[in-house]
């Protein structure tokens, strides 16, 4: 049905991976593109821990980003799981968007290392432009060209949209010819429990310090419809013991906070009224634990 709707040699698509260090706006650029919500981002690194697709369509083209886990020298196996997902969006993608902080542009040595590896063209996207001079933006670019060479530079906002059309229209010229890989309303590939899960997750991070979220996985465990109503049962899987009081919290106030937020940001998402039960669970040491990691949903890259 798609190849015969779009005829390859009129149409293009294509994958592009969205790469950079942590902090560095990649799910923020994801979100501005696409008009929606996807990807959660916060002001906090790591945030992103998987690899989430947004399907850019218009008639004549598919763009399908692949935002991705901000690039980092792993230091357990969820992290190593994490950069799979990376290393997967680049053997997949035909152009790369290496995204750079304009106010943190100094690339780390995993960073590097991932860009030495990458055979496709890759375009140098200095975001957060409006945090700098025009005058500093074309000195940061100038230093990162002359230590590599890049397709293209693009200067952008993720924040304020500002050279994101710009950007469009780059990779659509830069794109392969190709029918679309997902039909034309498709926004993701992700199902609405993934997105429930990374809500939740947002609600952690922006709720609770220290290493209190990125110890954090939530498993969706129900998720049904009935007429008027959507009912969704949620695990909130802790590293350690001592973590389960912190997110429960005195007379259990600090989880009804959670619910209550999560609640109205999955209501949002989902533009229905939704029922959320959240309860926490101990999983020993679970970010060092294959079976747990790939029961979470952070196996197979």
């Amino acid at each position: 049905m798609l190849m015969e709707e779009h005829e390859a040699g009129q149409h293009k698509s294509g994958y592009i991976a969205i790469i950079g260090k942590p902090n560095a706006g990649k799910s923020t650029l994801l979100n501005q593109v696409m008009g929606i919500k996807l990807s959660i981002a916060t002001h906090k690194p790591q945030t992103t821990r998987h690899r989430i697709l947004g399907i850019y369509s218009d008639d004549d083209c598919q763009i399908i980003l692949m935002d991705t886990p901000g690039v980092i020298t792993p230091k357990y196996k969820l992290q190593e799981a994490m950069m799979a997902f990376v290393d997967r969006a680049r053997t997949d993608a035909d152009i790369v968007l290496h995204v750079v902080d304009a106010a943190d542009p100094e690339l780390y040595d995993a960073e590097n290392e991932l860009l030495d590896r990458i055979s496709k063209p890759v375009l140098l996207v200095l975001n957060k432009s409006d945090l700098v001079s025009e005058e500093q933006a074309g000195a940061i670019v100038t230093g990162l060209r002359a230590g590599r060479e890049y397709a293209d530079v693009l200067i952008v906002s993720a924040l304020t949209g500002a050279g994101t059309d710009a950007m469009l229209d780059t990779l659509k010229a830069m794109l392969p010819p190709g029918p679309p890989f997902y039909p034309k309303d498709q926004l993701s590939e992700a199902p609405e429990r993934f997105f429930v899960s990374e809500l939740i997750r947002e609600q952690l991070f922006l709720q609770y310090r220290q290493e209190i979220p990125y110890s954090c996985a939530v498993n969706i465990v129900d998720f049904s419809d009935d007429e008027d109503l959507t009912r969704i049962d949620a695990e909130i899987v802790v590293n350690r013991n001592s973590q389960k009081g912190m997110i429960i919290g005195k007379g259990g106030q600090a989880l009804k906070k959670l619910g209550t937020a999560s609640r109205a940001t999955i209501e949002q998402f989902l533009d229905r009224k939704i029922y959320l039960a959240l309860h926490v669970k101990v999983r020993d040491k679970w970010r060092d634990n294959d079976t747990f990691i790939r029961s979470y949903g952070y196996g197979g890259g």
